[in-house]
């Protein structure tokens, strides 16, 4: 079987793509045995553990105002210590860390959906901006990021010294 990189809503619910499904489910694995659908299963969950250690890829809105560029994505549960932003003039870099505080054995889930570990997501703009200009706010888990444009009908007058 290939092993193709399932979306981040496949590793998050542990769903699997009906294409892969599809494979899967060969006539050679219907023929006389029980325990197919178990093995199967067994094998998707340890597709899921070996996918862990990827990063997701975080979600994100973005929107302009005459002067701005702003981007918002739902880090709830994530430390602002534990963001890092990163701003060129025409990219922005988020990535960040999600622990879970509490441990629990695997065996007394009976659903586990929310994602902890690590995530990020590189976006490219629309405008070139201004690196220095930059606000990141935090609040009830939405980080606002706003990034001021390049002006680029901006002009300076400059006086000319005599020396």
């Amino acid at each position: 079987m290939e092993n193709k990189k399932r979306s981040f809503f496949e590793r998050l619910t542990g769903s699997v793509h009906i294409d892969d499904e599809e494979e899967n489910d060969s006539p050679s694995l219907h023929k006389g045995k029980k325990n197919n659908k178990s093995e199967n299963t067994e094998s998707n969950q340890n597709n899921w553990i070996e996918e862990e250690n990827e990063e997701a890829e975080l979600a994100i809105d973005m929107y302009q105002t005459p002067r701005d560029i702003i981007i918002e994505t739902m880090v709830a549960g994530v430390k602002p210590d534990d963001l890092e932003l990163s701003i060129a003039r025409d990219m922005v870099t988020i990535r960040g860390k999600r622990e879970e505080s509490k441990s629990i054995d695997e065996d007394n889930y009976f659903t586990k959906e929310l994602y902890w570990g690590t995530f990020s997501r590189t976006i490219s703009l629309p405008h070139e901006v201004e690196p220095e200009e930059v606000e990141a706010v935090e609040k009830h888990g939405l980080l606002t990021i706003k990034i001021q444009k390049v002006n680029k009908e901006k002009t300076n007058n400059v006086k000319i010294k005599s020396i």
